[in-house]
C-alpha cells in the first residue's frame, strides 16, 4: 500500500494543473489518470478528443488537445508528480487517511491525507452511426470551443433545452444558418431563451426530428433525420453539427461517501474548492456546469492544489 499527501483523481487540465502545483509544493502527489478504454475518464480528459484549441492563452497559432495535455503531463512529471494509468474504482472517505481501490484491487492500494476530485464530465451523445468517426471532424459538443471554425457554414444544433439555445445563438456569430433539431414540436428551454432563438433571423427549426446518422467521410456533410410523427427520413445538408443534449459529471466514485452533489450530480464546492468532506477538494468540470473550458478547469485545479496545501499545513500528520 502506498501513502500520499495528495491523491489527484483525473488527468485533464484540472487534474494536471493540480499535480503541477502540488508537486512544486513538495507534496509528491499521485495522479490516477484514468484508463484508455474508458469513455468517461480516459487519460487527458475530453481534450484528447479535441483537434485545434485556439483560446488557451500562450498558443497564438493554436495547439491540438492531445499536444496540450502531453505538455501538461510532462510538466507535472518534471516536478515529481507520480502519474499512474489506472482507474479509481472505489474511494473510502469514512476514516483517515482516505483509502482508494484501483482497477483490479481487492484491497485498497493507496491511502491519502487529501484527495482532489478532477474526474471531469462527459457529454451525452446521440449514439448514432457516424458520430464517433466524425467527432472533432465537423461534430462538436462545445460551441464556445469550436464555433470559430464554422464561419460561413450551415450548421445544426441538436437539443431543445437552454444549453442548446445558448449554443445556437452563439453560433449565429459565425454560421450562415443554424438549424435546431428537436424531437418534439415544442422546446423545453426557458421562455426567454425560446423567444431569442425563435426570433433570430439565422435560426431555423427541424421539429419532430431525430438524428439517425451523421453523414460524411472525413468530415460532416449532412445529417439523416427521421420524422418522429410520420417516420419519414430526409437528409439535412450541413457541414457542422453541435450536440447539446446535456452533460453528466463523472462522480460515481464519490456516491455514498458524503460528498454533496447538486440535483444534476455535480459536486458542490465552496468556499474555494472545499467539498462537504474535510480534506476532499474538487476541480474542473466535475463541479463546473457553467463554463466547462480548459482554462477555467486549469484555474480550478490550481485552486484545489493550493487549498489542499493550506489544509495540510494547518494540521499535523
Amino acid at each position: 500500500m502506498t501513502h500520499t499527501r495528495v491523491l489527484i483523481i483525473g488527468s485533464g487540465p484540472a487534474g494536471l494543473t493540480a499535480a503541477i502545483y502540488s508537486a512544486r509544493a513538495q507534496l509528491s502527489p499521485i495522479v490516477i489518470e484514468g484508463e484508455p478504454s474508458s469513455t468517461s475518464d480516459q487519460p487527458g480528459g475530453q481534450l484528447m478528443l479535441t483537434t485545434d484549441i485556439e483560446n488557451f492563452p500562450g498558443f497564438p497559432e493554436a495547439i491540438s488537445g492531445p499536444e496540450l495535455m502531453t505538455r501538461m503531463r510532462a510538466q507535472a512529471e518534471r516536478f515529481g508528480a507520480d502519474l499512474r494509468v489506472s482507474k479509481v474504482q472505489r474511494l473510502d472517505a469514512s476514516s483517515r487517511p482516505f483509502r482508494a481501490w484501483l482497477s483490479g484491487d481487492d484491497e485498497p492500494s493507496i491511502t491519502a491525507d487529501t484527495v482532489i476530485l478532477a474526474t471531469g464530465a462527459r457529454s451525452l451523445m446521440l449514439n448514432v452511426p457516424g458520430e464517433d468517426r466524425l467527432l472533432s471532424h465537423g461534430l462538436s459538443t462545445c460551441a464556445t470551443c469550436d464555433g470559430f471554425f464554422f464561419r460561413g457554414h450551415d450548421i445544426a444544433v441538436v437539443g431543445g433545452g437552454d444549453s442548446a439555445m445558448e449554443e445556437a445563438l452563439f453560433l449565429t456569430r459565425f454560421a450562415t444558418s443554424v438549424t435546431i433539431i428537436h424531437r418534439r414540436d415544442s422546446l423545453r428551454a426557458s421562455r426567454i431563451m425560446q423567444d431569442r432563438a425563435l426570433n433570430h433571423e439565422k435560426i431555423k427549426f427541424a421539429w419532430n426530428s431525430q438524428v439517425t446518422e451523421v453523414l460524411g467521410d472525413s468530415s460532416v456533410s449532412g445529417l439523416r433525420l427521421r420524422d418522429t410523427v410520420t417516420g419519414e427520413d430526409r437528409v439535412l445538408d450541413v457541414t457542422g453539427v453541435f450536440v447539446a443534449i446535456g452533460h453528466v459529471p463523472n462522480t460515481s466514485i464519490v456516491d455514498g461517501t458524503g460528498v454533496e452533489m447538486d440535483p444534476n450530480g455535480y459536486v458542490i464546492s465552496g468556499p474555494g474548492s472545499h467539498t462537504a468532506i474535510d480534506g476532499i477538494f474538487a476541480a474542473g468540470d466535475v463541479q463546473d456546469h457553467e463554463y466547462r473550458q480548459a482554462i477555467t478547469s486549469a484555474g480550478s485545479g490550481c485552486m484545489a492544489a493550493m487549498d489542499a496545501e493550506r489544509w495540510l499545513e494547518s494540521r499535523e500528520f
